[in-house]
């Protein structure tokens, strides 16, 4: 299969089964993600694995920064349950005279998108999920962010179960987004 069929056949996954790619699975994968372009090679991204019951612990910074009452907390503390591997992606902005500040997030955003891509590919689904508490103080400090570092959301990963359909994608109009100058 090519490249191009690949990313053509890619479909976010909602809901995986249980299963999960290992620590060890994972290296090779994210080491190839990290191969986007890098304007400066300053490498402003990193990623967590967050397993077992430190999605708990997420699932609890979730519930205190919605100030939600419990139904609702209780729904909010039980999303990163969905998943048994969620991959946080953080930007993290290296100090720079000729690389902005936008152009590192792009960078961590990129990592993001081929790792899900090289995810898929392997045979697992995953799903970019991200929300208005992503950059809440509960949810930063859960994760030990620095100061120079933003959550940018989390790749939910898993297997893909026998009665997950793959969804149709709509056709992008080409033209719309891509003109000659």
């Amino acid at each position: 299969m090519s490249l191009l069929d690949a990313i053509n056949r890619r479909r976010s996954q909602p809901k995986v089964t249980s299963d999960a790619p290992s620590h060890e699975e994972l290296l090779p994968l994210v080491a190839a993600a990290g191969s986007v372009a890098d304007h400066g090679s300053l490498r402003p991204w990193r990623l967590i694995e967050i397993r077992g019951e430190a999605r708990g612990r997420l699932g609890a910074a979730f519930a205190e920064a919605s100030g939600a009452d419990s139904a609702a907390a209780a729904k909010l503390a039980a999303k990163p349950m969905r998943a048994s591997l969620l991959i946080a992606v953080v930007s993290s902005i290296q100090p720079s005279h000729k690389v902005e500040r936008w152009e590192q997030e792009a960078v961590a955003s990129g990592v993001a998108h081929c790792l899900s891509l090289l995810l898929d590919d392997a045979g697992w689904g995953v799903m970019w999920r991200s929300g208005h508490l992503t950059r809440t103080e509960p949810v930063r400090s859960v994760h030990r962010l620095a100061e120079n570092e933003q959550l940018l959301g989390w790749l939910y990963v898993g297997g893909i179960g026998e009665d997950t359909k793959a969804g149709t994608r709509r056709s992008i109009p080409v033209d719309e987004h891509l003109t000659v100058l």
